[in-house]
């Protein structure tokens, strides 16, 4: 699990193809790596990965053919920067919001709003997942723990403080750039718990 607060960005530095998986390398921030072991989950850009080694020079994963058809990490490349979180620990501060690593939808940014110091940022998103998108709701964008602005009938905003556009890659993003989105699990929860008695009061 993580939290969503991004403690780091990291680079690609190599992309080996498989036939049916890729093998990245990347280079992490100092000290991210500090007691990383063999088999440790991390956050890339929100996805749960697994560590193939300690990561003492680089971090190596590998990514199979269902999380590239499903993220924004089969468009990486050479020189990519990409959010990065150390699974969390019990005694753990949780900052943002409880975080699988696992990807709802790649969304497509629509528009960015540029400010003297904030970024307001829409998304699109697919239909299937409206009744669990709502204003002042969690959602995870790259990694990232965010509050959800206002929401569309296909679209929402995100409004980025100075402090997430210094510390994630976030601020690189331009219109068109492909974003993995994580939505809340409780949400779904209580979505769905809630759908369920609706319908079991239904005569």
């Amino acid at each position: 699990m993580f939290s969503g607060i991004v403690q780091g960005v990291g680079k690609v530095a190599k992309i080996s193809s498989k036939k049916d998986s890729i093998t990245i390398e990347i280079t992490p921030p100092k000290n991210f790596t500090k007691n990383l072991k063999k088999g440790a989950s991390v956050s890339v850009d929100g996805v749960c990965l697994t560590s193939l080694d300690n990561g003492i020079k680089k971090m190596r994963f590998d990514i199979i053919g269902e999380t590239l058809a499903r993220t924004n990490l089969k468009s990486l490349k050479k020189g990519s920067i990409i959010n990065l979180e150390r699974s969390i620990k019990a005694n753990s501060e949780i900052g943002g919001h409880l975080m699988s690593g696992h990807i709802h939808f790649s969304g497509k940014v629509k528009k960015i709003l540029n400010k003297a110091n904030t970024k307001d940022i829409s998304i699109d998103f697919p239909k299937k997942y409206n009744e669990y998108i709502f204003e002042k709701g969690y959602i995870g964008i790259n990694g990232c723990s965010l509050t959800l602005g206002k929401v569309n009938k296909n679209n929402f905003y995100i409004h980025l403080i100075p402090e997430t556009l210094s510390i994630t890659n976030l601020d690189n993003l331009h219109e068109g750039s492909m974003v993995n989105v994580e939505i809340d699990q409780n949400t779904i929860s209580i979505v769905e718990t809630v759908k369920k008695t609706l319908a079991a009061q239904k005569p």
